[in-house]
């Protein structure tokens, strides 16, 4: 009897518990799990900003905090208006206006616009300078006696970024370029022995190839997909394959098109450098070509080379497309070989043979030149005949119709007295750097008619002119978005865009 009280008392609590209940959720307006403050359509329970609509929930970098009211560093400005998301600042110091805060920003610098013939305090003509970076701003471990040299670049076709690569005397620089305007160091590759005023790049399979006249240097191998993830920036890089097959270089040749790399200048062991081809011999193939296999880019072989030109200064080797029939095909070496420019035929690596010769009037130093796209002529450029003969800037273009008997088509005058340096030829433009005329733009889609027109141009040594050895080395015209690389031996490296 006791027991059957005890359930009935229950049952009735049950009955009283669950009147009071309803009657509690009857006075509650909504239950507070399926409220949405800010009426974006998501409850509150599952909104990543309750106070502010986000119908969108957009979370950026995955915090579980919407981006239209995360606040990383907690300085009390969203990330979406802060000016450097990821340091506290709450003042928003930006003093050089590029919409990054200064305690953020790498590179204090704004692009500067071509007018009235100056960008900034840089002449310039079509040019505006959109990325600068200094040679300390290039460096990890600045040395005040460092300076820059070749440039090259390269285009990471998984994130499309595009990159800068920067010889300097101590190292080489990897530069982001993705943001011209702020420039991001990556990282350094220090240089492979001692410093030299002297290295060069190129890139092959994304990896960079590096050569120095640097004693014992041999030539440098870099991954350059590792740019992509990498920490701590900028670090300091190691290469990934360090070739000793050969001592000094002063410069490298590749042609994409058959996965080999030719080095030039080799002249070990014990050379100094020198201007007098006399004073350029020994080492492998007298300073001639070396044949590098580099198909596999990480397991150079060197199979050959030729010396029966002689010291080679600089080259061009392409896959022959142009008009002379007989040689369609072919792999072809043109070499700048310090008194005339040589025409190689590389195809069999064990037996390379000279075409032809040619020489062109007041020559004193063949440095370097550039096939026209149509392989017909050769823009080549006379290092010391500016200063030599008090000349302004003359470019010696050869006709290669018939490479067995290449002719001087004509000599183009720039209208500076600048010493011409490395010059790249990408359709009807002829990009030079101009020491210390800065880098040139040549129009030369009239060189079958014998002229050719600087068209502008943006001086990125405004110390001074003349014929000097200072100012832009080299020039990088190859880049998808137009971009202009430029490196100038004492003010680091500049990015530059034609106007519209």
């Amino acid at each position: 009897m006791q027991l059957r009280s005890i359930k009935i008392f229950s049952i009735f609590l049950s009955i009283v518990l669950l009147i009071i209940s309803i009657q509690s959720c009857k006075d509650e307006s909504i239950d507070q799990n399926y409220g949405d403050s800010d009426s974006d359509g998501f409850y509150d329970l599952i909104d990543n900003c309750q106070l502010i609509s986000n119908p969108d929930q957009i979370d950026s970098n995955g915090d579980g905090i919407g981006d239209v009211c995360s606040d990383i560093d907690n300085d009390g400005i969203i990330d979406a208006e802060d000016n450097c998301p990821e340091n506290y600042n709450p003042n928003q110091i930006d003093d050089d206006g590029d919409g990054i805060g200064d305690s953020c920003d790498l590179v204090n610098f704004t692009s500067l616009p071509c007018i009235n013939g100056l960008a900034g305090e840089y002449p310039c003509n079509g040019y505006n300078l959109i990325g600068h970076m200094s040679i300390e701003n290039l460096s990890i471990n600045f040395e005040e006696t460092t300076r820059v040299n070749d440039s090259w670049g390269w285009k990471d076709q998984e994130n499309g970024k595009e990159y800068a690569i920067v010889g300097l005397s101590t190292h080489t620089s990897f530069v982001d370029m993705s943001d011209p305007d702020n420039l991001l160091l990556i990282g350094i590759l220090p240089t492979a022995s001692v410093n030299s005023i002297w290295r060069d790049i190129k890139v092959y399979d994304n990896h960079a190839y590096i050569v120095s006249e640097a004693s014992n240097h041999g030539m440098q191998i870099f991954d350059l997909t590792r740019l992509r993830n990498a920490e701590n920036i900028p670090t300091i890089f190691s290469p990934d394959i360090h070739f000793t097959g050969f001592g000094r270089a002063h410069n490298l040749v590749i042609n994409e098109d058959t996965g080999f790399a030719y080095a030039v200048g080799n002249a070990d062991p014990g050379r100094n450098f020198s201007r007098h081809p006399e004073e350029n011999t020994g080492g492998l193939f007298d300073g001639g070509p070396i044949f590098i296999n580099i198909q596999n880019p990480t397991s150079p072989i060197i199979e050959g080379g030729f010396s029966e030109a002689g010291y080679t200064h600089d080259a061009q080797a392409v896959t022959y497309n142009g008009p002379d029939l007989d040689h369609i095909g072919k792999e072809i070496i043109f070499g700048c070989n310090e008194h005339h420019v040589d025409i190689i035929d590389v195809t069999d690596k064990l037996n390379p043979n000279l075409i032809s010769t040619i020489v062109y009037d007041n020559v004193h130093y063949t440095h370097q030149g550039w096939l026209t796209e149509n392989h017909k002529y050769f823009i080549v450029g006379d290092e010391l005949d500016e200063s030599y003969d008090g000349i302004n800037t003359r470019s010696i273009v050869l006709n290669l119709t018939d490479l067995d008997n290449p002719v001087v088509h004509f000599d183009y005058y720039g209208p500076t007295l600048a010493i011409d340096h490395n010059g790249y030829i990408v359709g009807n433009s002829f990009y030079l750097a101009s020491y210390k005329a800065g880098f040139r733009e040549i129009d030369i889609s009239q060189i079958e008619a014998q002229q050719m027109n600087e068209v502008a141009y943006f001086d990125s040594y405004p110390q001074g002119d003349g014929s000097g050895f200072s100012g832009a080395w080299s020039v990088y015209p190859f880049h998808e978005s137009g971009n202009i690389i430029i490196s100038d031996i004492q003010n680091g490296l500049f990015v530059v865009k034609r106007e519209n």
